[in-house]
Order: structure tokens, then C-alpha cells, then sequence
């Protein structure tokens, strides 16, 4: 036994070796324990997941750091062949690369965060993770309609935050304009209709309009931009088949559809029970002229 381990100090590659092995495994303890214990300190869900995730990077860094300084006497060694080899290398991993600092510059820009509603790489929904490579986010849309959940998980490249648009529908303003249009039929009481949707729109959506105010003062002091109005908003145009009511309204970006579903509910029954002189209009088609058709009953057998 003093035998071998005699063997084991005086063999500085063995040596080295076991150092690593028992270094790495500490670190990672040490990681996991910092990780587990920062729920006790750090309430805010959001906070945690980034405190976390910093920790877990700087494992990796510690861990780095670790056997560059072990093996120190041999990177010096093989800095000539990395020098060499650094170029190809950096063309092989150019696509790593890119969505490494596109990772750094989500982080340092504020371009999002996690939890934010995102469309990055042509794909729409939740950003649910951020790595070092790859966004995580839960998409949106695609075969399931008014912005919920299809239950599909992407993972999207870093790197397409300096390839294509980023949009991002919660980060300085977590609100959406969105419109509805009813037709009315010609002939309604048209100032009646207008007075019923104006009031359903403040009714529904007039608490979205009120918080939606005060984060868009924020972005008038901070963006130069114009100090739009929050408060929903009625307008007509006559078209050649109806008279076309559009409700223009605030939304909170997660209920976009429930509220267009309690607008249009309360605009319906509203509608139904009024005394006025209003009707829904529908397309209807006009038939002008009907071909002559000839028709012969006198056949030779």
C-alpha cells in the first residue's frame, strides 16, 4: 500500500490525475449545495432562476480555471499548436460562437428574460429557459389559434438575435392593441350601436387601459415615441355591403383571446335585448338576371 502510493507522488501525471478527480466532484458539490440553498434567501421566482443559472456557469468557470492550473506546466506546451489550429477551429464553431455572445447579449442587453413572450427564429411563445446555445421557449400559435400554448417545446439558437428581428410582447410594455370589427346592418340606429360597443369596451377592458397607461408614460420618458392613447376606441366605415363598427382596445398579452371572447359576448347580448333599431348584418348576394332557358317537349321518336 505505501508502495503504490509512494508510486502515485512520485508519477506527477498520476498525481495530477488524481488531483482532477477528486477536485471536480468537490466543486460540483459545493455548485449543487449553493444552488439548493439560495430558495432560502431569494424568493422571486424570476431572481432564483438567474441566480441559479449564474452559479452553474460559474461552476463552470471554477471548474476550467481548475485544470488549466493542474496542467499548467503542459498547456504551455501546446499554445503553438492552438495558435496554429485556432483559425480553423474558430470557422468549425463559428455557429457556436455567435450563439454564445448572442446568449451575452441577451443577458447584458435586456433583449428578453425568461418568462417574456417572445417570436425569435420565426418561432412565437414563452421563453421558458435560456442557455448558453439555445433558447427554450413554449410555442404559440401555429395549428391552435389566439395565442395559446400548441404544447410544443422549441429550442431556437442564440444566434438569431443578430440574424432576424426580435419581437418581444412583455418586456417594457406587457399590453396589445387589438381590434374587433361588427357589421350593422343599413337602416340601424348607428349612434345607438356606436354608444353599446364604446361602453362594453370600457367595461371589459377599461382596467387594461388603466394599468396599460401607466407602463406607456414609462416608455414615453424613455423611448422617443409617441404618447398614444390607452382608452378603447370606436370608428366606422360604410362599405358597400354594411356599416363596419371597430373596436380598438388594450389587451394584457396572455388574454388577448378570453377578452375578445367577453367583448364579443356582452356586445351580443347587449344587442339582443336593446330597444333600439339594431341588427347584425351578413353578406347577402343579389341575383340580377336569370338566364333565359329553352326548353323543347316536342322530341321526334
Amino acid at each position: 500500500m505505501e508502495e503504490s502510493i509512494k508510486a502515485l507522488i512520485s508519477n506527477p501525471l498520476l498525481m495530477k490525475i488524481a488531483i482532477v478527480l477528486i477536485g471536480i466532484p468537490l466543486i460540483v458539490i459545493i455548485i449543487r449545495v449553493l444552488q439548493r440553498s439560495i430558495g432560502r434567501y431569494i424568493k422571486e421566482q424570476d431572481n432564483r432562476y438567474k441566480t441559479r443559472k449564474m452559479i452553474n456557469i460559474f461552476g463552470y468557470i471554477v471548474t476550467l480555471l481548475f485544470i488549466a492550473a493542474v496542467y499548467s506546466e503542459q498547456i504551455g506546451g501546446i499554445t503553438v499548436v492552438l495558435g496554429v489550429a485556432s483559425a480553423g477551429i474558430a470557422f468549425a464553431l463559428q455557429e457556436v460562437i455567435i450563439s454564445i455572445a448572442g446568449w451575452i447579449s441577451i443577458l447584458v442587453g435586456n433583449i428578453f428574460k425568461s418568462g417574456d413572450r417572445v417570436k425569435l427564429g420565426g418561432i412565437k411563445g414563452d421563453v421558458i429557459d435560456l442557455g448558453v446555445l439555445r433558447t427554450t421557449i413554449m410555442e404559440v400559435n401555429e395549428w391552435v389559434d389566439g395565442d395559446l400554448y400548441n404544447g410544443r417545446i422549441v429550442r431556437v439558437a442564440n444566434s438569431f438575435v443578430f440574424k432576424e428581428p426580435v419581437y418581444n410582447y412583455s418586456n417594457d410594455f406587457p399590453f396589445l392593441w387589438d381590434e374587433i370589427k361588427i357589421p350593422i346592418k343599413y337602416g340601424s340606429n348607428y349612434q345607438a350601436a356606436r354608444s353599446i360597443i364604446s361602453n362594453i369596451g370600457i367595461e371589459i377592458t377599461g382596467d387594461y387601459a388603466d394599468k396599460a397607461r401607466e407602463h406607456w408614460n414609462l416608455m414615453v420618458q424613455k423611448f422617443l415615441i409617441e404618447d398614444a392613447s390607452t382608452q378603447p376606441m370606436v370608428t366606422v366605415v360604410a362599405n358597400d355591403n354594411w356599416v363596419e363598427f371597430t373596436l380598438r382596445y388594450v389587451a394584457e398579452y396572455r388574454t388577448r383571446r378570453t377578452t375578445k371572447d367577453l367583448l364579443f359576448m356582452r356586445i351580443l347580448e347587449e344587442v339582443d335585448t336593446s330597444s333600439e333599431k339594431i341588427q347584425f348584418a351578413s353578406a347577402t348576394f343579389e341575383i340580377v338576371e336569370v338566364p333565359t332557358v329553352d326548353v323543347n317537349l316536342n322530341q321526334k321518336q
